[in-house]
Order: C-alpha cells, then structure tokens, then sequence
C-alpha cells in the first residue's frame, strides 16, 4: 500500500484510491475524507472511482435550508390531509451512506455545525417536529480553496479522518488507477474487522506521535487506529502489523502536524553525564600470546530495534503541512480579529440583497419582504383550528403566520500596507518588502480586494495609494517610493489608524500589515528623540489594539527586534521576524494570515 520509489504526486493518487477503498469498508468510524482539489479531470476521475464504489452518495448543496437538511413537514401534504406529515431530510435519507459536499470551502457555518452534530449524535432532530431519525455517514468534503483562501471548517474537518491533497497530481498520474475491490473481497475485509486484534504498545505508540506532532484532540489517534486496522482487512490480516500503522500516521497524524517533531525533542532532551576523569594509562606488559577468538555460540547482541514511535513518527514527518515552519513563527490568528478578510469582510445582516438566511416571524415593513413558503408552513398544522377544511384549495392565513426574508451581506475588505522606508531598512529590504506588496496586490486585485500603501520616512507618513482596485495605479506608487531619512512609527500607525477608521465607516474590513524593524527615532511632533518616539508609537499601538482591526507586524531587522516584539504585542498583532527577507516568502505569510482571519 505504500510502494517506495514513488513521486509525492503518485504517492498522493495513491493514497487517495487507498482512502476510497478504506471508507468502502469503514465509513462511519473513519468519518469521511477532506479532499483538497480544484475542479478538473483530476477530481473527476476520483469522483468516477467513487461513483463505482459501492457507497451510495447523497450530494448536499451548500445553500439547503434546515428543513431540507435535518427535515421537516411536507407541505402539500399537510395541506391535503390536514394533518402534519414528516418528510425526512438529507442527512437521514444518508443513513449509512456519505454525504458529498461540494465547495466545502464555502459552506455557510450553520450547516457544518449540523453535520458535525448529527456525525457526533448519529441522530437527528426534526424542525418542526419532535422526531429524531437515525443519521449514522460519511463525509466527504471537496474544498477547492487555493493557499491564500479560506479553507473548510476546521470543526467539519477535525472529524473527517483523511485528509488528502491532489492539487500537484496531473491528469496523466490520476489515469493510473488501482484494482477495484470487488465485492467478495469487501465482505471478507468487514468480516476480518469485526474481529481485529491491538496491542496496547499500538496504541500508545500513536498516541506518543500525535502528542510529538502537536495534534492535541483524541480524534486523529482513534481514526488512525481504526484506519490501520481497515488496512490490515484489506490485506486479508486479523492483526495490526506495523505497516499498517506507519500508514495510518502518515495519512491522518501527519497532515495534523501543527509543531516540528524536533521541538519537543529538544525539550525533553537531558543534560549529557558528567566527564569521568581520565585513567591514567597501565604500564606496559609483556607481549603475550594473542587472546583466542570467543567460541561461536557466544555472538555479538543484536543492535537494539527501533521504538515503534519513532517508527511511525518518521512516517508521518513525510507528510506534514507545506510552510508548517513559517506558520509557527507567525502563530495562530488572534480571535479577536475581525472575521472575514480578502473576498469575505465582515457580514452584516441585510434585507434585500446577500446569501440568503433562514427567515424568521415578522410583518413585512420598513422594507422586509414577505417570505412566502415559510409563512405558508407555519400556517399549515393550523388550519382544522381555524375552521378550514382540509382539499379545499384555501389557507387561512394569520399575522403570526407572517415571516419575512434576511440576507447576509459581506462587507469589502482592505488591506493596509505600512512600509518603513527609513535609513534603518536596507535598501535590498526595502526592495523584497516593494516586491511582497506588489504580489499581494495582483492577489488582493484578482479577489477585487481594496488597497492601501502608506510609506513613513524622515518626520511625517504619506498615503502613498489610498484605497483602491488599480493595480497599474498601486505599482506605480510602489515604484516611486524612496529610502533614507529617520524612522516617524507612531505617524506611520496613525496615519494607517485614520485610514482603518475611515474604512470602517464606509462598510469595509481593514486589515494592517506592517513592514518595520519597530527601531522608532523620530516622535509624533516630527522632532527627534528615540524616548518620545518610543512613548509614542506604544500609545498609537494601544489604541490600534482598542479597535480589534486584524494587524500583521513583519520585522524586516536581520535579527528579531525586541521592539518590534513589543510594539507588535501591544497592538495585538500577530509578529512574524524575517531576517532574510524575500518577497514571495513575505506575500505567503500574509496570505496565511488570511486565511486564518477568514476562517475564525
């Protein structure tokens, strides 16, 4: 099942056939599979391989409503028979099956809480009545999301146990395809489950790598474990060797990954044993006779075998999350920033335009739109009370009856690049973080994002480029950008603090992103003195921290400035040194953040 001399993009088509035939066997313990893949012949053609599965699918599109989802009344039913008749939803009629979830990446958070509830339950509830139907599945999520784009749920995907990734695979790799498991060999698998055999050495020795690779909840430990066992069925096996679980930590462990391994090993790491002083060397003998050779039946011991966890731990290091370095460094996003960056600002509920929301009792005034279906279902179950006969074409209809429509509407967003163009940046600094700002702005202008650029030198800031689409505009204001003079911080956060402010009152979601060794000489009056600079910049930091705009501080200094440290903890933002600066490094890391903004 892992066949060595494989490219990662083989190894990758590989693995995914494999989680396919694993979740034929297993489908509800594994959870389901989170597969990363943009819309192609690639996806296609593993859709076609589960297509041929036996599994039967049930697709759930992103905008269901809750009735359709979790069930509710059947309306022209009701209406004729004048009784309420239940019509069951999505998630029950998947009862044993999976649930396929196109643009996973996009779906609305109510309903990833739904399916995330029903796989925890194994049940759910009715809206409008008090039924509860069986719901044990399998998901499988297809998020199209690129690096710099918000990505599933994390509490959908914490519970899915594969994890796969095609977007390197080509058309060509995805053509090699692995024997189908027929349907004989899929019974002899389930059978061999139901009576598979672990150690308690098995399972500790995968509960040591997920607490090695930072994996802090007990899910992954359990899929993997259950993964592995899958794996020894399909093998025709009764008992987990450990092949099987050096799989099931590379396939559900390592793309969990959120510490490098050596971290924790250099923490628990004891100090070396004192130096024994040196002997002094024995005097000479006489030469003798050469000692003779050990009889045969006293061999040399065998060298120690390795310990099962480090085993699977350098299985799973060969699959950990691409920039998991980088990622550290910066850390995980505030929650306390404000949700929706890039494409998705903040939202904001809306009465006549946006995503569609579920509607809610009101009179449709003051510009509210009645909403017709809902009204109608809740007069449905009343109508032998108000006197109606039941096929007669006729709905009493009540104001408590009345719902009305809700929108949510997402906010514009805009980043705000505040560049440190003092003669403490190096001229070649200077030049990556102008190359950094630059493939940000075709990114930010492909997502129809706003920008911003203010450059701080000498005594005062300067909107270089205020919030705008232009990209030809933006380069060219990046491009007559200068360098040398003294460093004016606390103007450079005031001037981006006035323009967030701006921003906010006009609808939009402002985001900082600062390039600076935070070494502040020049205060807020414009005169000199690196005290009052200080004193200044940690107070106009406090106040960008009072207004909970999402921020980004990358230290440009060839060491981490402690000041920057500060000035960057005092503002709440995220701090990330970069000793060797390099322009397409510098635009991933804020495009990390990002995304981490856009999915809090």
């Amino acid at each position: 099942m892992n066949t060595p001399g494989l490219s990662q993009a083989d190894q990758a088509w590989q693995d995914a056939q494999l989680a396919l035939m694993a979740l034929q066997v297993d489908p509800v313990r594994l959870g389901g599979i989170w597969l990363r893949a943009a819309h192609g012949p690639v996806r296609d053609n593993w859709l076609q391989l589960l297509k041929a599965s036996s599994l039967k699918t049930f697709r759930v599109p992103g905008q269901v409503d809750d009735e359709r989802l979790l069930g509710g009344m059947d309306l022209a039913a009701t209406l004729q028979t004048g009784q309420v008749v239940h019509q069951p939803g999505l998630l029950a009629q998947a009862h044993g099956g999976v649930i396929v979830l196109p643009m996973a990446e996009r779906l609305p958070s109510k309903v990833s809480a739904h399916i995330a509830q029903a796989q925890d339950k194994g049940q759910v509830h009715a809206t409008h009545a008090h039924i509860t139907s069986l719901a044990q599945f399998s998901v499988i999520a297809l998020d199209e999301s690129e690096e710099d784009e918000a990505c599933a749920a994390q509490g959908l995907t914490e519970r899915l146990g594969l994890w796969l990734d095609l977007r390197d695979v080509s058309m060509a790799q995805s053509s090699n395809t692995l024997e189908a498991l027929g349907q004989s060999e899929l019974q002899e698998a389930i059978g061999l489950l139901q009576q598979m055999q672990t150690s308690h050495e098995q399972v500790e020795a995968l509960c040591q790598t997920a607490l090695a690779l930072g994996v802090d909840s007990l899910r992954p430990p359990l899929m993997a474990l259950r993964l592995a066992c899958v794996c020894a069925a399909l093998e025709g096996r009764d008992a987990v060797e450990q092949s099987d679980l050096q799989l099931a930590a590379r396939l559900v462990l390592g793309p969990r990954a959120t510490r490098m391994p050596a971290q924790a090993q250099d923490e628990e790491q004891e100090p070396p044993p004192p130096e024994e002083p040196e002997e002094p060397p024995p005097e000479q003998e006489p030469e003798s006779d050469p000692p003779e050779p050990p009889p045969e039946d006293e061999q040399e011991p065998e060298p120690p075998q390795e310990a099962l966890e480090d085993v699977l731990l350098a299985a799973a290091l060969a699959s950990l999350p691409p920039k998991l370095l980088d990622r550290l460094l910066m850390g995980k996003a505030s929650t306390k920033a404000a949700h929706g960056l890039g494409n998705s600002g903040q939202a904001k509920t809306s009465k006549l335009r946006g995503r569609p929301l579920t509607p809610r009792p009101g009179k449709p005034s003051a510009g509210a739109r009645l909403h017709v279906l809902a009204t109608l279902v809740n007069a449905a179950p009343k109508q032998r009370l108000r006197q109606n006969n039941p096929g007669s074409g006729r709905v009493a209809i009540r104001s408590d009856d009345f719902h009305v429509q809700r929108y949510a509407q997402q906010t514009p967003s805009c980043l705000i690049f505040a560049l440190d163009a003092s003669g403490s940046a190096a001229q070649h600094r200077l030049a990556e973080a102008k190359g950094a700002v630059e493939l940000l702005l075709e990114q930010s202008y492909a997502r129809r994002d706003s920008v911003c650029v203010i450059g701080f030198r000498l005594a005062t800031a300067q909107v270089l480029l205020p919030p705008t689409r232009s990209l030809v505009r933006a380069k060219r204001a990046l491009g007559g950008l200068p360098g040398g003079g003294g460093t004016p911080l606390a103007s450079g956060i005031q001037a981006a603090l006035l323009q967030a402010q701006m921003l906010h009152r006009a609808g939009s979601t402002p985001m900082l992103v600062i390039l600076s060794d935070g070494r502040a000489n020049v205060s807020l009056a414009g005169t000199g003195g690196r005290a009052q600079a200080r004193e200044d910049a940690q107070t106009l930091a406090q106040h960008w921290r009072l207004t909970g705009y999402p921020s980004l501080w990358i230290d440009t200094a060839p060491q981490p400035e402690p000041q920057a440290q500060n000035l960057a903890n005092l503002m709440g933002a995220n701090y990330f040194p970069m000793p060797y600066v390099q322009a397409q490094r510098m635009a991933s890391v804020v495009q990390d953040l990002s995304a981490q903004v856009r999915r809090a």
